[in-house]
């Protein structure tokens, strides 16, 4: 059994050569960006103003000013600013010739003889000024960029409508076990539903990877000889939940090693979790995690997710935050480290969520993030600070 900073370790020294494939940058939200994107043309392309206002001089502001044209946003200029003269101008359009400020339209008014006047002393540029946010040539978004709704917004602005991104891994997932029956049939004795498989192609799907499920595989050698061997041809990285532990039909270990796979830990010296499998085949990676449904999800966040992500070129970094404890907290036996569910409150106080164990994929639904208590420690008091991952 290593620790599960040791695993975390293991799993992370795991070879990522991801491939890139171009894309409609409004399809590439949620991909990672395979090579930097530069842009095309300066930003602002043009000298513009920042307000609704009057183009003119600075030296005029304290004058009487003529207006000789109006320039709406999208039309270019037809009149150069001269003495005492102004254009009155819209938010986004270009400065006219000779114009070095914009006078705010509300702070000026309109004299009996046509003309206009500013009732203040002075006045910014108000002017956004070409190229000030990016030069032609930029890298305005890096390789490696996980893309969000504000990269879309670079990505159209550059005109990048066809992005380079990495490829994204195919995740095969397999349940194992005879009790399981697939959420639409009603179990019958001793039987359960099948909640790994889907709450994990949930979570493959959150991260921008593609799921495969592949099904449920009887609890004999044989049928969990076929279903790995199938799910090594299809996919870059599989998931099998239960069939790990140290029953009699726990076959997973000893079907990886068969198939050719090199086990690199197979327990974790943590709760939930504990045995977690890690393995490879070439460029197959294979986690055999445990049954119960929330030792599965919080492995996947915590181990499986940012191994995900390196296939696909992202340095993913999980959200680790100290907070305080809101109410006391004690524990029996402490030879783990432990990941229990918590909420986090208004006041950035955290709750532990009432929960039963593995089992209680209900305690999930609320938790905002898992608490880590440290091997050795059996009671944090109230107002202690504590080590909480955002899931």
């Amino acid at each position: 059994m290593i620790s599960f900073e040791e695993a975390s370790r293991i799993v992370m020294q795991s070879e990522a050569c991801p491939v890139k494939e171009k894309t409609g940058f409004i399809d590439s939200f949620g991909r990672i960006l395979a090579e930097d994107v530069v842009s095309d043309t300066d930003m602002p392309p043009f000298d513009k103003t920042a307000v609704d206002g009057f183009a003119c001089r600075m030296a005029d502001i304290r004058n009487e000013l003529e207006i000789i044209e109006t320039i709406p946003a999208g039309k270019s200029p037809e009149k150069k600013i001269s003495w005492n003269q102004c254009s009155k101008i819209m938010t986004g359009a270009m400065i006219p010739e000779g114009a070095d400020c914009i006078l705010m339209v509300e702070y000026t008014e309109q004299t009996a003889s046509g003309k206009i006047k500013f009732h203040k002393d002075h006045s910014a540029p108000n002017i956004c000024f070409k190229g000030e946010d990016v030069k032609k040539g930029d890298a305005v978004l890096k390789k490696g960029t996980l893309i969000g709704p504000e990269h879309i917004a670079v990505l159209a602005s550059v005109g990048s409508v066809e992005p380079f991104v990495f490829v994204r891994p195919r995740v095969g997932i397999i349940s194992t076990g005879n009790e399981l029956v697939e959420p639409e049939k009603k179990p019958q004795g001793s039987q359960i539903r099948n909640s790994n498989a889907y709450q994990l192609i949930a979570q493959i799907k959150k991260i921008g990877c593609i799921p495969n499920y592949i099904g449920i595989a009887e609890d004999t050698e044989d049928a969990t000889y076929k279903i790995i061997s199938r799910a090594m041809t299809e996919n870059d990285v599989i998931i099998l939940t239960g069939g790990v532990s140290m029953g009699d039909f726990d076959y997973v270990p000893q079907i990886l090693s068969k198939l050719g796979f090199e086990t690199l830990f197979e327990s974790i010296a943590v709760q939930p979790g504990r045995p977690t499998v890690f393995a490879k085949h070439n460029r197959v990676y294979c986690f055999g995690l445990p049954g119960n449904p929330v030792s599965s999800f919080i492995q996947f966040e915590m181990l499986v997710k940012p191994l995900l992500y390196k296939l696909m070129g992202f340095e993913f970094r999980h959200i680790n935050l100290k907070l305080p404890l809101s109410i006391n907290y004690t524990r029996k036996r402490s030879d783990r480290l432990s990941l229990i569910p918590v909420k986090i409150e208004e006041d950035s106080s955290v709750t532990p969520i009432i929960y039963h164990g593995s089992a209680h994929i209900h305690a999930m639904t609320g938790a905002d993030g898992v608490m880590f208590v440290p091997i050795g420690v059996t009671q944090i008091n109230e107002g202690d600070s504590v080590d909480v991952r955002q899931i």
